[in-house]
């Protein structure tokens, strides 16, 4: 059992008015979390204090050579009062897998979400109950060294911040479009695809703007080297429903291994759903919408939950899926993911921790 000493802020921040006009990631709670890394030490002094700015020194490895990685997971206020995680543990052993790949010290398991629970129940007035809205929980480790050498860091600092938040598409439920890439390329077999880390965010902004320029809300990428598998959007796992089954391309090394991935896949074997995990060609999306067996399309992630796909542009080809409408999968995946979040439905998953 872990006790993280408290300080309190003597200097609480106004709290938002409105909850239905709450942005994603904007606004940030009264306190945070932070612990530090030291070679020969390992984690130590774990506490929680006032949120506040970071002082770095300007040779601060994170700042040259990336070394830094990042985690998100959301807290929800039921209509019962409680206040429930989605499977923190899930994200503590994503943060090591990452951690591994970046050459990072690993975090125990149950001290990432203790730390996730002290933090949150510390600033639990903050948790928006607007329908849509959540306490979005932002983990991270950066590298500290003050060194220009390209080497692992000996320290680092682990943090965690808390951010009320509305829904991260603006339009909600509301189908998007997303450009399907052929020019840029973000990761590949061998590299850090998988991993979550602001490196691969980075490569992807300029096909980015490419697509917001276009009319599209994401770019859905395709693989490195063939450049004809379809692999994730930028924010979020994909999915199809195809002449009746759920198809997402397999992880690979290249692609995000999502905990809301997980969640659906798990989710539509229990409805019986024939789910498969492989590869899927920008051609055989072409074929299937042409003979009307492309019947829906919906990212997955922690931010959005579920957002639903109305179209997709590849070069001259652009597919309209069910009309540019919300499926009934994907409907029906949102009330269920949702609802056991809020704790409107029952978890037979047992995914939710109740503080």
């Amino acid at each position: 059992m872990y006790n993280f000493p408290v300080t309190k802020t003597t200097n609480p921040k106004a709290r938002p008015q409105d909850e239905s006009k709450l942005a994603f990631g904007k606004v940030f709670t009264d306190h945070m979390f932070i612990m530090n890394y030291t070679e020969g030490k390992g984690w130590h002094d774990a506490r929680i204090e006032p949120y506040r700015k970071l002082e770095l020194d300007p040779s601060a490895m994170v700042f040259h050579y990336g070394q830094e990685m990042f985690e998100g997971l959301k807290a929800y206020k039921g209509k019962d009062g409680k206040t429930r995680l989605f499977r923190p543990e899930m994200n503590a052993k994503r943060t090591n897998d990452t951690n591994k790949r970046l050459c990072i010290p690993e975090l125990p398991v149950e001290l990432f979400v203790e730390a996730c629970k002290a933090v949150v129940k510390v600033d639990e007035d903050w948790i928006p109950t607007a329908p849509g809205t959540s306490l979005y929980i932002r983990p991270f480790i950066i590298a500290t060294d003050e060194f220009l050498g390209v080497a692992p860091s000996s320290t680092y600092l682990f943090i965690i911040i808390l951010s009320p938040s509305g829904a991260y598409y603006a339009s909600g439920l509301a189908p998007v479009g997303i450009w399907i890439e052929d020019d840029y390329v973000r990761a590949v077999k061998g590299g850090m695809g998988f991993a979550k880390t602001g490196g691969n965010y980075a490569a992807s902004l300029a096909a980015q703007v490419k697509a917001h320029d276009e009319g599209y809300s994401q770019v859905l990428w395709l693989d490195g080297v063939e450049r004809k598998y379809i692999e994730e959007v930028g924010a979020m796992n994909i999915f199809f429903k195809i002449d009746g089954k759920i198809v997402t391309p397999m992880l690979n090394g290249s692609i995000l291994p999502g905990i809301t991935r997980n969640s659906v896949i798990e989710v539509c074997k229990s409805w019986g759903y024939e789910v498969e995990e492989r590869r899927i060609s920008v051609e055989e999306l072409l074929d299937a919408q042409k003979s009307g067996k492309l019947e829906e399309c919906f990212g997955t992630g922690t931010a959005a939950v579920i957002s639903p796909v109305g179209k997709l542009r590849y070069k001259d080809d652009v597919m309209l899926i069910n009309n540019n409408t919300i499926g009934e999968v994907s409907q029906k995946l949102y009330d269920t993911i949702t609802g056991i979040q809020w704790g409107e439905c029952e978890d037979k998953f047992n995914w939710t921790i109740t503080l």
